[in-house]
């Protein structure tokens, strides 16, 4: 369906219920280390213990190695608080992938430079709040991609 690809994750809770999100929607999940956590932490374990096994679960040891990766999406967008257009702006196709930078600092620029013009937001209706947690974003994005997906089958 689509691919989720956490950058450097550093909040376990955060990947566990992303995981296991990915779980039940049939997403792939790709994490690029290094994480601020062991795979097998127990937070981790306890957000998605039952998921887990059932989640196809791709591990990088950098962005070089992810950018080379067989495995990758061809189309990827990235989900920025600094793009101008939104997820509703986006046309998603089954397969495409959707990076989230680090909780705590986003995406470096070297990833902002490689998806070019394919750099998306959530759509905010309080200006004066920074952002959204990690796991909520990604749920949102991965349904409206899903959304769009079964729209246009």
């Amino acid at each position: 369906m689509i691919d989720v690809i956490l950058f450097q994750p550093e909040i376990p809770q955060n990947t566990g219920s992303i995981g296991r999100l990915c779980a039940f929607t049939n997403c792939r999940l790709h994490l690029i280390h290094p994480l601020g956590f062991e795979i097998n932490d127990k937070n981790l374990r306890r957000a998605g213990m039952d998921y887990w096994q059932s989640l196809e679960v791709n591990e990088y040891q950098n962005w070089d190695d992810f950018i080379k990766s067989p495995k990758r999406p061809s189309k990827l967008y990235l989900l920025s608080t600094h793009a101008k257009k939104t997820i509703w702006d986006a046309s998603f196709q089954c397969g495409d992938g959707l990076i989230f930078g680090k909780e705590g600092a986003g995406a470096p620029d070297y990833i902002h430079q490689w998806v070019e013009g394919n750099r998306l937001t959530i759509p905010k209706y309080a200006p004066e709040l920074r952002s959204l947690n990690l796991a909520v974003s990604v749920g949102i994005t991965v349904y409206e991609a899903i959304r769009q997906i079964s729209s246009s089958n």
